[in-house]
């Protein structure tokens, strides 16, 4: 699952323990909880939108998105959205899964973040799009955040949407500090 890859997040566990000597601390979603606490985090922090938290040094907050939290399909109750973690005069946003939304500029406007994950795949059929986001909208949503930098994330790992994994970055090309669209 490309939400919450347990595997993905073993991984992260043994890797810090084998090199901190310590397992890492996890901020979720609120009502996700349940779903990492046997694989062996030292302690897990739940957010709602808008809630901040310090973490070994880092302010992270947690931001909107357009999604939804279930994993599977009765369990709605689960929370989901993006971050924005600062530190050492840095802040980076990621977005989490979710379609394009007003809510970037209200980051924006709150977090002033200078590097932006934005999603930029599973957007096809047009059907999909009331929960991803196409390149076109990714890019219009690096605008309305006010981002120095964009990094264009969730393609070519998980077949989500029908277009070929590879698509999402061939019509785009980076472009100064950030991402834009090819002429077509």
């Amino acid at each position: 699952m490309d939400h919450l890859d347990m595997a993905s997040l073993r991984r992260v566990i043994r890797a810090t323990r084998r090199l901190t000597g310590q397992t890492p601390e996890v901020v979720v979603p609120r009502g996700v909880e349940d779903l990492v606490e046997r694989l062996g985090f030292s302690k897990i922090h739940g957010l709602a939108w808008w809630e901040l938290i310090e973490v070994q040094g880092l302010k992270v907050t947690m931001t909107p998105c357009k999604h939804w939290g279930a994993r599977m399909f009765r369990d709605t109750h689960r929370g989901y959205g993006g971050y924005v973690v600062e530190g050492g005069g840095q802040s980076v946003y990621h977005s989490g899964d979710t379609a394009y939304f007003d809510g970037f500029s209200e980051i924006g406007a709150k977090l002033k973040p200078k590097v932006a994950l934005l999603p930029i795949g599973a957007y096809f059929p047009d059907t999909y799009r009331s929960v991803h986001t196409s390149p076109e909208e990714a890019v219009r949503g690096f605008v309305e955040l006010g981002a120095e930098q964009m990094v264009p994330m969730h393609y070519g790992t998980f077949r989500l949407g029908r277009e070929p994994m590879e698509e999402p970055c061939k019509g785009s090309k980076q472009k100064g500090n950030g991402w834009a669209l090819k002429e077509r």
